[in-house]
């Protein structure tokens, strides 16, 4: 008999009180153990995703398999999160964590394994409990995913119920988690954030990327082509920090084109070539062809009528200007960046914030490629934006070792992005744990009212 979702909660209740007193070592050994165990099985899990979905690359998911355990346990492993967590005797202030509850984690077809296990991590080390939510597209590779860690959990003498997932995910299955869960991490579509939103329980949600990068003048064109490759060609281009646009200075187009033809992408600016790719990548309604995301650039150039390379890893389409009608403007879940030039640096700025208020994005994340502090400074002031990646690859936004932002797969797109994260950070452990301040008085002068506003 299938399982109902209250069933779902009652389990997840119940081995969350089994762990209640458990230790800060125990609570991260649990973190630990998880993220081996997916690391160990990166590769059959990377070749069960892209079979499952027919999204991303099987090189590329054996990468996020290891690089993201190793950088979730390096980041959460010195954090404390259980009992007594900050003491600050000079302000007479003691923090204490506690656990919020069971924790609903909403996961998407496009990052199978990743996503629950960067959840779980995060979920665990607050002492909670997780039920998984999985995209149906991938419910096998997720499920195989929620297997292992549980599997790692039983192995530690803890229960394997801290972490679960539905059945047969279903729309209404999602919903029902959502409306009954303590808290909501919901990692998808804009439509899937807002149905978080209306559960009625506290949630955290993203927002849809569509990330502008901007090229100065002073920065090497070898370099930034390579990063490009990067940023775009990564998954085969699903990741929602990965680069959509690419804004370059108008009198280095020549050698820019060069630059990224000697990276191995294609650079197209034919008018006739254009049209079949757009024809292809968006359908008539102006949405995304779900046949094309997460793509080979090859089959997607294929799908058009064109022919390029078998290797290539990433398609360069030139725009003119910032027009909310084209639809090569907006989200592309694919291998395929869209290269505009400006006069002037302020202009490319500006051409970067209208494009994310004209074709979405807004909040996410954007790239700046400089060596010029004050026009870094000039755009990081105007982007409206939660994360500015200066100098690195866009969906370096997740937080891997090379910066210093926390390691999440939620990655928070502020008030922008019409989120609860207001603060529009990465989405960790610090947003699923409750904290009692507790405050003793202080000996201290306190303020004489009268006499500071006596003017």
């Amino acid at each position: 008999m299938e399982r109902t979702i209250a069933e779902y909660i009652e389990k997840a209740r119940k081995a969350q009180e089994e762990i209640k007193d458990y230790t800060q070592e125990q609570v991260d050994k649990l973190c630990y153990e998880a993220a081996k165990i997916i690391y160990k099985n990166a590769e059959p899990l990377a070749k069960m995703a892209v079979e499952e979905t027919g999204f991303g690359s099987v090189e590329d998911k054996i990468g996020k398999n290891t690089d993201t355990p190793a950088a979730f346990w390096d980041y959460l492993k010195d954090k404390p999160s259980v009992g007594i967590i900050n003491e600050r005797p000079g302000e007479g202030i003691i923090e204490i964590a506690h656990p919020i509850g069971v924790i609903a984690c909403i996961t998407p077809a496009t990052n199978p394994t990743v996503t629950p296990l960067g959840n779980f991590m995060h979920v665990i080390k607050g002492k909670n409990a997780g039920i998984v939510s999985a995209a149906p597209r991938a419910k096998n590779t997720t499920g195989k995913t929620v297997d292992l860690i549980r599997e790692a959990l039983t192995a530690n003498g803890a229960p394997a119920d801290l972490f679960q997932m539905v059945e047969d995910p279903t729309l209404a299955k999602s919903q029902e988690l959502m409306e009954k869960a303590d808290l909501v991490i919901a990692t998808g579509s804009s439509g899937l954030t807002k149905a978080a939103y209306s559960s009625g329980t506290p949630a955290y949600g993203v927002g849809p990327g569509n990330p502008p990068v901007i090229l100065d003048s002073d920065f090497d064109l070898k370099e930034a082509a390579s990063i490009t490759k990067v940023a775009v060609g990564s998954d085969n281009g699903i990741l929602c920090d990965g680069d959509n646009q690419l804004l370059y200075p108008k009198d280095e187009e020549k050698a820019l084109t060069e630059a990224l033809e000697a990276e191995g992408i294609v650079v197209f600016e034919n008018k006739e070539d254009i049209d079949k790719l757009r024809a292809v990548i968006f359908k008539e309604d102006g949405k995304i062809n779900p046949g094309i995301i997460g793509k080979d650039a090859a089959l997607i150039a294929s799908a058009a009528g064109i022919n390029i390379p078998a290797d290539t890893k990433v398609i360069a389409i030139k725009q003119d200007g910032i027009d909310g009608t084209e639809v090569l403007n907006k989200e592309i879940m694919g291998p395929v960046v869209i290269l505009k030039k400006y006069e002037t640096f302020s202009e490319a700025v500006k051409m970067a914030v209208a494009n994310m208020e004209e074709s979405g994005g807004i909040g996410h994340t954007a790239g700046i490629l400089s060596h010029n502090d004050d026009h870094i400074r000039e755009a990081i002031e105007q982007l409206p934006v939660a994360r500015v990646l200066i100098n690195q690859p866009t969906p370096d936004a997740w937080g891997p070792s090379t910066n210093s932002l926390s390691p999440a797969v939620s990655e928070s797109c502020g008030t922008w992005g019409n989120n609860v994260n207001i603060e529009g950070g990465n989405v960790d452990y610090k947003h699923m744990i409750n904290i009692t301040t507790a405050v003793t008085p202080l000996d201290i002068e306190v303020p004489d009212a009268a006499k500071m506003f006596a003017d």
